[in-house]
Order: C-alpha cells, then structure tokens, then sequence
C-alpha cells in the first residue's frame, strides 16, 4: 500500500535523524554540544556545557531511534500511534523551549533552528496519517 510505505519512510527519516543526533552525543557529547549541527553550532549557545545532560539526551534519542527503526519495519498501529505521540510531545516541547531562547543567535540561525526543529514534527504527523484505519470503525471497536 502506498500509505504504508509513506508511513515507514517518514519513520525511517526519523529513524535516522534521531540516531545519528543519539550516536554524536553519547559518543562525544564535548563535539556535540561544540559543533551541533556542524554546519553552524547552535547547542553551545546555550551554556554552560554539561557532558550527563548531553550524553543523556544522546541516550533518549537512541532509544526513539531503536522504537523508530522497529516501527518503520513492522509497521504496525499499537506502535507507530503512541510512539509518534510521544515524539511529537518531546519534539513539540523541544521546539517551544527554543522558540523561548534564541538570544544570542542571528536571524538566519534562529530562523534555521526553528524551521528545522518544526520540520521534525512533520513525519511524526504523516506515520501518524498513514497508520490511520481505512473507513469507519466497525461498531463497540476503538480506532
């Protein structure tokens, strides 16, 4: 089905974007929070470096790619639902904590930041459409 393998692709993306942000701070958490996103460096705009708080966001992120990796494969609704609502909380609150503190950045990293944390809602939303129930429930059922 067509609306499947739009589900598991906008999964995969997620699937790779929280992984390789998982891999760079567990790993070296001193370069992530220094260089991330590489091609600018936005998260040493918020100091004070803390290598636990980074190495522990690296470990949360991780954790969403193994359930993302595991869902864009099985593809299966008890799984993408609540996985992607619990993505779109944390990534909802991670996009309103920096939406609150973009001093010190120009406009273009603001700018950039911003899109680029909403743009992360996105896949979360289209799994979420894809994994719908095709027509109305049958009756006493939940969707």
């Amino acid at each position: 089905m067509a609306r499947d393998r739009i589900g598991r692709l906008a999964l995969a993306l997620l699937f790779f974007s929280a992984l390789s942000i998982g891999l760079t701070a567990t790993a070296s958490p001193r370069t992530f929070y220094d260089d991330f996103p590489f091609l600018t460096h936005w998260v040493e705009l918020l100091p004070p470096f803390n290598e636990h708080l980074v190495t522990d966001v690296g470990g949360l992120y991780l954790g969403f790619a193994v359930l993302f990796g595991l869902a864009a494969w099985r593809f299966e609704r008890p799984l993408v639902r609540p996985l992607c609502v619990a993505w779109l909380l944390t990534a909802g609150l991670h996009l309103f904590f920096h939406a609150g503190h973009l001093e010190g950045f120009g406009t273009a990293d603001a700018v950039a930041e911003i899109a680029s944390l909403t743009l992360l809602l996105v896949p979360a939303a289209v799994a979420l459409w894809a994994c719908r129930p095709e027509g109305p429930p049958p009756t006493g059922e939940r969707p």
